[in-house]
């Protein structure tokens, strides 16, 4: 088995070698062979780093760009558009509920658009009715699974993917929207369900992840945010297995269909985009002094009183929950485990100074954990260390309430306006279902409340 950790270790290297590869170019310069002047610049060539394993010897995938500045702006719009596996309504619903109460202060309201069986081209033709017409100000795009055909690569194929997902890119951009370009994720088992389809399931991987650099070489063309969804996945898919699966259970990242993903893949997609729109991930930081009986907190978080080592807090800013089965490809829990999500974009920290004992019992909820003092005094994740907490139910309301405003928008788009409704009279049907669509964001207002939640702090000799 190889854990996450283990993969950085493997993958410490890369620094070093991008080092390198700037050394290289300043020896150039030095000798008078690097480009001059007025002449083009070549590279660099960097790929992803693999792990060792022979599952990824035939796969050779270009380094994606790291991560950058947050895109959204208070009030955003965010449209999130894709195939089938955005129709499934769970990457989609955990990005929204991410956005809903972990950062609530940025007010984002969002829409999804998953269309099963759709390509970049079929968006193309019903952008302007189905999304435009909301005027989105951010945008996620998935595609690419449908858009290869169920084939090996062919460069004609190629080439129709990359025009047709760029025309769709520049048509949102023009309409004034920041856009994140996702690419495809991966397969587990070639579609059986497609008669047209034919190759290997290793051919058909190679093509979505020529699809994936194709999908990063226009987001870097149209200067736009990529998300990687493939090369994440794949990665998965040979190593949570080792990890999680067994003969009586496997663990299949790309869904018992090998195409659509469970709840372990949907945290992998949603991940990736949220890293993508560039969310820092730093939810609140508690502080608390026992020398001199103080405490803090960060913004969106209140300290009602602090007394006897016992913190009482009412916060407006959720951490992300989820209590699923760790091992389970369809656990969203399960997929928390596989990328560093808390590390990255869910830490809810404390930190305790002035602790005179080697250790201390925190208690939050209804559970208690014991931790030494150093650990408390660096800071320790609260979200990572309560995976049950004072949150949760709120979180669940929450994130029941998005999930039937997304059921909802399915039915709108799919059943009204490409129904005989909207091709009667298509005005009319966006105002009446945009007025019975009212009530279900309504609720997610509503369900989102501020959280009184208590922290209890014991020393342990």
């Amino acid at each position: 088995m190889t854990s996450n950790s283990s993969l950085v270790a493997k993958f410490h290297f890369l620094p070093a070698m991008l080092a390198v590869y700037g050394l290289f170019f300043s020896i150039c310069n030095a000798h008078g062979e690097a480009p001059s002047a007025g002449l083009q610049a070549f590279g660099p060539y960097l790929y992803e780093p693999k792990p060792d394993d022979p599952a990824f010897a035939k796969f050779n995938p270009k380094l994606a760009p790291p991560p950058g500045p947050l895109l959204l702006r208070k009030g955003d719009r965010l449209a999130i558009i894709g195939d089938s596996i955005t129709e499934q309504k769970l990457y989609s619903r955990i990005i929204e509920t991410y956005l809903t109460v972990c950062v609530p202060q940025l007010e984002i309201t969002a829409r999804q658009y998953g269309w099963s069986g759709e390509r970049a081209e079929g968006f193309l033709r019903r952008m302007d009715q189905d999304c435009l017409r909301f005027s989105p100000t951010v945008a996620t795009l998935a595609y690419g699974m449908n858009d290869s055909k169920y084939r090996p690569f062919d460069t004609v194929n190629g080439d129709w993917y990359r025009d047709h997902y760029s025309a769709v890119v520049q048509k949102l951009k023009a309409s004034g929207a920041n856009v994140v370009v996702g690419s495809p994720g991966c397969a587990g088992k070639i579609a059986d369900w497609v008669k047209s389809r034919s190759g290997t399931l290793d051919e058909h991987n190679l093509h979505l992840c020529t699809l994936r650099d194709i999908a990063l070489q226009l987001a870097q063309q149209q200067q736009v945010a990529f998300a990687d969804i493939f090369w994440p996945m794949y990665t998965q898919q040979v190593l949570a297995e080792k990890k999680y699966g067994t003969a009586k259970k496997p663990y299949q990242i790309a869904g018992k269909d090998g195409i659509h993903p469970g709840g372990a893949g949907h945290l992998l997609m949603a991940y990736s985009f949220l890293r993508a729109l560039g969310l820092d991930g730093e939810i609140a930081t508690i502080k608390v002094d026992l020398k001199k009986n103080e405490a803090s907190a960060s913004a969106g978080h209140r300290v009602d009183q602090f007394k006897d080592g016992t913190l009482s807090l009412t916060s407006t800013r959720y951490p992300f929950c989820a209590n699923d089965p760790v091992d389970e490809d369809t656990s969203i829990r399960s997929g928390m485990t596989l990328v560093p999500f808390d590390q990255n974009l869910n830490r809810f920290t404390l930190q305790i100074t002035g602790l005179d004992a080697a250790k201390a019992k925190i208690s939050w909820g209804n559970q208690s954990r014991i931790f030494d003092r150093n650990a408390l005094a660096t800071g320790i994740n609260l979200a990572t260390a309560f995976q049950e907490n004072p949150f949760s139910v709120a979180f669940q309301n929450v994130d029941a309430a998005v999930a039937a405003k997304q059921a909802f928008e399915t039915y709108q788009v799919k059943s009204v306006f490409h129904g005989k409704e909207g091709r009667a009279d298509i005005e009319s049907a966006v105002t009446r279902t945009e007025r019975d669509r009212g009530p279900l964001v309504d609720a997610i207002t509503a369900a989102r409340v501020p959280v009184a939640h208590k922290l209890i702090i014991e020393p342990v000799q």
